[in-house]
């Protein structure tokens, strides 16, 4: 554990400056804000009482499509107060992250304990330059999003042992590895799960205007792509010049990542290394040829590969790491490899209470209608304003942006707003290809500013491993350059890529030409 001391240390008797000074306000009212479990339960409590004053005043919108209302619902009435009680265990058990973290981390907790991750972070720490560390974990955030949200029950963790090794700050390294995780969520240099599944929702969406367009999943690959290179460089001055200096010099105790790997621990890597190629090999078989096992049998298309990652993780991990663990001597006997696993699942303890009541609090976010009701009469908003050319698009991301602080899930706000802004957009002359660019940009940048990012409560479990007074304002407080950076670098890049008249992907136009 680190030494007492404050969070963010901007040095004794030295000035700060005025972003320094309103970054530390903004942790410091965070951080006297109650325990994270505590703040979820009282955001499901808020909920309620919001649903029923909402409910009261008759609050509602019209579905865009269906022409549906959409009502506030009452929570604190008969009904909603019988669901409540008979829903508690399935609104813990079907929060979206838990199954995922906890699966993923059984692999990773055998590789982590069997000392896998330590001697390939000897390995890693020897051939990478110090100035390359912080962009080397930026730049993995991003290829982290070809497994879904894997990296955030991956990379978070390996981030502040990386950093502790060479001597920084594991907060810098947490803060890193979250803004390419979740500030640019959507770019990657591979396509991964959301680019199906927004393609999909952006094409049914076009289809009320043109019942015959088409939205490929490479939609936005190009663009993604080269957004990738731009967000590695900013978020690494962000994090250089203005996030790890606030944490100052780490005064805990090293690793031992610096030093020479010794025999039984090079035996152990080329044992992993066999173990993860023949892995490797046999899930691309499944994946790979026509008709494969992970394949979809009537389509040929990937759902089911997509579908089985965070299982495939496991494996990927587990593996590996018992290879490591039995060529080091770490494990001899299945009670070793079991033992690994369930002083993993302990230490997931914090995690395991935060997303009890998380779970609750999106539950009867989403009984209550409010986030859709905020999407639907946020999007009628910017339509009535009226604005056009780049003023429409900037003020179409911030809108976006917006939403994301409430409603978190991409795929479910944009289910929402596509069908208001891409037939919308299509009448303005921007193909739907163009405007769900715009609104990949605006959904991820302020994924690291909101509690309601489903992974806020693992990134705060692991930053209190080393800082146990780590709370929501130290972590919001850091990220908030990332997400102002960010913003502000993407918007600008995505403008200039439309004027630049450059294809969002293969065979996606830029503009929108009825007939």
């Amino acid at each position: 554990m680190a030494a007492a001391g404050p969070v963010s240390d901007n040095g004794a008797g030295r000035r700060r400056s005025i972003l320094g000074w309103f970054l530390d306000s903004i942790e410091a009212a965070g951080n006297r804000l109650p325990d994270p479990a505590t703040i979820f339960a009282g955001l499901a409590a808020l909920v309620l009482v919001a649903s029923w004053i909402a409910a009261k005043s008759g609050l509602s919108v019209i579905h865009p499509v269906t022409k549906a209302p959409i009502a506030a619902v009452n929570l604190l009435n008969a009904d909603g107060l019988r669901r409540i009680f008979t829903t508690v265990v399935t609104n813990f058990t079907s929060f979206a992250p838990l199954g995922t973290v906890l699966t993923a981390m059984i692999g990773i907790g055998v590789a982590e304990r069997a000392g896998l991750f330590g001697s390939l972070l000897k390995a890693i720490v020897s051939a990478v330059p110090r100035w390359a560390v912080t962009p080397t974990v930026i730049f993995a955030g991003f290829l982290s999003h070809t497994a879904s949200d894997a990296g955030y029950v991956i990379l978070i963790p390996l981030a502040p042992i990386v950093y502790v090794s060479v001597g920084r700050h594991p907060l810098a390294g947490i803060t890193a590895a979250f803004a390419g995780i979740g500030g640019g969520f959507s770019a990657n240099v591979l396509l991964s799960a959301l680019d199906p599944m927004l393609a999909g929702l952006t094409q049914e969406a076009a289809r009320l205007y043109d019942p015959t367009y088409q939205v490929l999943a490479t939609a936005n690959y190009y663009f993604l792509s080269a957004s990738v290179f731009l967000l590695t460089g900013v978020g690494t001055w962000v994090s250089v010049k203005l996030v790890e200096p606030r944490f100052g010099a780490w005064e805990g105790p090293a690793t031992e990542g610096a030093h020479r790997l010794e025999a039984a621990e090079r035996r152990g890597l080329v044992a992993a290394l066999i173990a993860f190629v023949v892995t490797a090999a046999a899930i691309t078989a499944l994946v790979a040829p026509r008709g494969a096992l992970l394949r979809d049998p009537a389509t040929g298309g990937l759902k089911p590969f997509y579908d089985s990652l965070v299982g495939l993780l496991l494996v990927m991990f587990l593996i590996p790491g018992l290879a490591y663990g039995i060529a080091t001597g770490q494990i001899r006997r299945d009670r070793d490899a079991s033992r690994m696993m369930a002083e993993t699942m302990s230490a997931m303890g914090t995690y395991i209470v935060l997303a009890f009541f998380a779970g609750q609090f999106i539950e009867y976010f989403k009984w209550s209608n409010l986030g859709a009701i905020i999407a639907v009469e946020g999007a009628q908003l910017l339509k009535s304003v009226r604005l056009t050319g780049p003023f429409l698009l900037i003020a179409f991301v911030m809108l976006t942006a917006t939403i994301n602080l409430v409603m978190a899930s991409a795929s479910a706000k944009w289910a929402i707003m596509s069908l208001v802004f891409v037939p919308m957009f299509m009448n303005l002359g921007y193909s739907p290809e163009t405007t769900q660019a715009f609104y990949r940009v605006g959904a991820s940048v302020t994924n690291v500013i909101t509690p309601l990012n489903y992974y806020f409560p693992i990134i705060i479990a692991v930053a209190q491993r080393y800082v146990p007074r780590v709370g929501l304002g130290t972590l919001i407080s850091a990220m908030l350059p990332y997400s102002i950076a960010f913003g502000l670098a993407w918007t600008a890049m995505t403008l200039a890529w439309y004027y630049a008249g450059l294809p969002m992907g293969p065979g996606a136009p830029l503009t929108y030409h009825a007939g």
